[in-house]
């Protein structure tokens, strides 16, 4: 017993004199005429720096100088202490040091915007990644955005052509509308943003690349996306290897570029890719600054944001922003507590589906999983009774599928049945497409009632 209190009492003391390092060097650091515009860095813990003697806002950028004054990186404040600031950094911190000079801006983090964003893929800062030269423009936008009034929001009532028959027949999307794609890894999320992208009836894409492997993010622009896809998009990327600052505020670049092109009166589609690793920036940032873990590791902080982040998106009095979110999942079965958040504030879901995937249907849209909320008021009544019914043809096929496997079924036995068998063939045909494969609205509705019929 006298061994542990002599070990606790130990840890004490080692705290305190810590403690009272940090409060030595913060008393160094300020000129107690008053708390400036520039600090000093007193301590780095992980992915955090802390900093004193400057007076900057939560949300504030900072820039951080050498001892020459030239420009090392720029950081976030992110939290306070009683005597220090939190900053999280736009990038790693090799060269920081003691004698790094931290100095406040005045403002939050602006990314710039204009026409001239359009075919280029550019970083959190707006700072262009693929070599085609600097951006010609001078406006600026805060990457922090606030939600429109609800009042001001005009009501969804246009159905979004996008092209790709199991969404446009089953699960059909309203401009202004916020989906959640939920997927587990390799079941083509990528490729169904693609022919999204090059086939939706948007005036621009706006695509958010979250924390992708950096061999990924050109396949997708040169392959997925291609020349045509490119030419109307835009592209805000933050590999994994970025600091958990950069990955997190691309997310709200992408929505801030969007929220541009919608106040000029376009039809914007905005594609995120994913909310999961957002979710976990936020969750490394939160952490780091001394939240208190919650729900499977997430701070409170986690989930507020997602909130925040995902109600600026949607129809406006001019222009609108639909939304396409992806959601990874660990597997099909198990709760996640990001996909539940997410899933309870969107307007619908798609969930794309490992079994069909293996079984060669591409997109891998499970109908029966996947839901639309705005369905009822966008569609015509008989777009919604032809779903409705091939939607319980699948279901019945799916009911019955281990007896028909097991030579069980009984032809005549149920007459929903023998027609869901007969059928389910020409189901899968028409939920299937090619990631070359155009089709318009119009024909897709035509096909779904023929289905029908046959």
């Amino acid at each position: 017993m006298t061994e542990i209190s002599n070990d606790f009492a130990q840890r004490i003391s080692r705290e305190l004199e810590r403690e009272g390092r940090i409060l030595m060097d913060s008393l160094d650091s300020i000129s107690f005429d008053a708390v400036g515009r520039s600090g000093k860095i007193v301590e780095v813990i992980g992915t955090l720096i802390r900093a004193t003697g400057i007076d900057a806002t939560l949300g504030e950028l900072c820039e951080l100088r050498n001892a020459k004054g030239e420009r090392l990186l720029a950081a976030e404040v992110v939290g306070f202490t009683r005597s220090s600031i939190l900053l999280s950094p736009f990038g790693h911190m090799d060269r920081i040091s003691r004698a790094t000079q931290v100095t406040g801006t005045g403002s939050p983090l602006s990314i710039r915007v204009g026409p001239e964003l359009l075919g280029r893929v550019v970083d959190c800062l707006g700072n262009p990644l693929d070599g085609l030269g600097s951006l010609e423009t001078s406006s600026f936008r805060s990457v922090i955005g606030e939600p429109p009034n609800p009042m001001s929001r005009t009501p969804i009532h246009q159905p979004l052509a996008t092209g790709v028959r199991a969404i446009d027949g089953f699960t059909t999307i309203g401009e202004g509308q916020r989906l959640g794609i939920f997927a587990p890894a390799g079941v083509g999320k990528s490729t169904l943003l693609g022919m999204l992208a090059c086939r939706a009836s948007a005036d621009v894409n706006v695509i958010g690349l979250i924390g992708e492997r950096g061999r990924e993010v050109r396949e997708f622009v040169e392959r997925t996306l291609g020349v045509e896809g490119l030419s109307r998009s835009v592209i805000v990327c933050a590999t994994s290897d970025r600091s958990a600052i950069e990955r997190a505020k691309a997310a709200h670049a992408a929505t801030a570029i969007a929220e541009y092109f919608r106040d000029q009166g376009k039809k914007v589609l905005l594609m995120m890719d994913s909310l999961t690793r957002f979710a976990r920036a936020q969750r490394e940032i939160g952490l780091a600054a001394g939240e208190p873990p919650a729900r499977r590791g997430f701070p409170p902080s986690t989930f507020s944001e997602l909130g925040r982040l995902l109600e600026r998106a949607g129809p406006a009095s001019i222009g609108s922003i639909t939304a396409l979110y992806t959601v990874l999942l660990e597997d099909e079965e198990s709760s996640d507590p990001v996909g539940e958040e997410v899933r309870s504030i969107v307007d619908g879901h798609l969930v794309l589906s490992r079994d069909l995937a293996t079984q060669g249907q591409y997109p891998a849209i499970d109908v029966l999983a996947s839901l639309s909320r705005l369905m009822s008021e966008i569609a015509s009544k008989p777009h919604i009774e032809a779903a409705t019914f091939i939607r319980k043809l699948l279901a019945k096929h799916r009911e019955i599928d281990v007896l028909i496997k097991m030579g069980e079924y009984r032809p005549g036995s149920d007459r929903l049945s023998d027609l869901a068998i007969r059928k389910i063939e020409d189901i899968k045909a028409f939920i299937s497409q090619t990631a070359e494969e155009r089709i318009k609205f119009e024909t897709v509705f035509k096909q779904l009632v023929n289905l029908c019929q046959q």
